[in-house]
């Protein structure tokens, strides 16, 4: 993956920074996993894989997603 598209690329749900590792980019608040498909990010959070301790994503955005009043960085 290009290092200058992944500096411009942020998690959807927390808006926090983008780590990639294997197939996926991982969210650096949370480890909200999203796959890499043909070397497309897929950064949709239906698609994301949950880390665990979180059944579903609502559940994981009621810990990590910001008040909807905070802009993204």
């Amino acid at each position: 993956m290009d290092h200058s598209l992944l500096e411009r690329l942020v998690c959807p749900v927390t808006k926090s920074k983008l780590r990639h590792e294997g197939d996926f980019l991982v969210s650096t608040v949370g480890g909200l996993k999203y796959p890499i498909k043909d070397n497309i990010p897929v950064l949709l959070p239906d698609q994301a894989l949950l880390p665990e301790g979180f059944p579903t994503l609502a559940d994981f955005k009621k810990q990590f997603a910001p008040p909807a009043h905070i802009p993204a960085p």
